[in-house]
């Protein structure tokens, strides 16, 4: 049986969630930089987590995103295949939400136009949708607002076959030393892996909005992931790239078949916010 949704929902609806993920930290994020303050071992790296709870705190309180910079609003979309849109173009509906969630939520605008002639569009639109289609008649809706300092310091690498599980790993380990700082650590690591160059981003972008405290339950992905989150945070580039042992809150790995003749690896980066809304319609 078909389900009908006005599109004028989904507008509501990621209106708000862009409002709500760039005020408040998701409940998984939250206990996670709480378990990293109790940890950190250096003192400094300490000092700069509790700072960043009191700034989230000051941000829930008085509506001040908790980063100036209230990123690209990228959504993810999974729809029922039993749903039917009604009222309009479902792209359209998604650009006015974000529009009406930047515009009155007074939230940064900071996308242009064209890459290269760097007019501001003004709203934050357009929006990078990402649509999947599923069983069912319900819409899965997660915005994901995405910082640049953290996205300029992500990466691809298109690993020969013969790399193997170490090659992943050493391609994990060099993009995190090459975002150090810049990423505003304590950071969350999305890695895709397999699929084709732009599959294994994809992968990568998704993983991001996986709880920080789920792992994968793939046996050697999981092992994988435990593994690589321990490595990174005996880097020593610790919270704010000041040293510490809180380099990563997690490691978030997705994997996805690919061709035999290539071992594609993503690596996405974002910083210690991590913002993720999702509702279900």
């Amino acid at each position: 049986m078909v389900r009908k949704i006005d599109v004028a929902d989904i507008t509501r609806n990621i209106k708000e969630m862009c409002i709500e993920a760039n005020h408040f930290l998701s409940g998984d994020m939250a206990a996670a930089m709480e378990e990293a303050a109790q940890v950190e071992k250096a003192p400094l790296g300490r000092q700069i987590l509790c700072q960043l709870q009191d700034n989230l705190k000051i941000a829930g309180e008085d509506m001040i995103p908790i980063c100036q910079d209230t990123g690209m609003a990228v959504i993810f979309l999974e729809i029922g295949q039993a749903v039917h849109f009604e009222g309009g173009l479902l792209e359209e509906a998604v650009n006015e939400g974000v529009r009406q969630g930047y515009t009155e939520g007074y939230l940064r605008k900071s996308v242009v136009k064209d890459p290269i002639l760097r007019d501001n569009t003004k709203d934050n639109t357009p929006a990078v949708i990402h649509y999947e289609m599923v069983s069912g008649d319900r819409v899965k809706i997660t915005a994901a607002p995405k910082g640049f300092g953290s996205e300029n310091m992500s990466r691809v690498f298109m690993l020969k076959p013969a790399d193997g599980i170490e090659g992943v790993k050493k391609a994990i380990l060099t993009a995190v030393r090459d975002a150090g700082p810049n990423a505003c650590p304590p950071m969350v690591v999305g890695v895709g892996i397999g699929g084709t160059f732009e599959k294994c981003a994809l992968l990568a972008k998704k993983a991001l909005t996986r709880p920080v405290d789920q792992r994968s339950d793939i046996p050697y992905v999981k092992d994988l992931e435990e593994e690589m989150l321990k490595t990174i945070n005996r880097t020593g580039i610790g919270p704010g790239g000041l040293g510490g042992t809180t380099t990563a809150l997690a490691v978030n790995v997705n994997t996805y078949p690919t061709h035999i003749a290539g071992l594609p690896v993503a690596v996405n980066i974002c910083c210690h916010v991590n913002r993720h809304a999702v509702r279900v319609l």
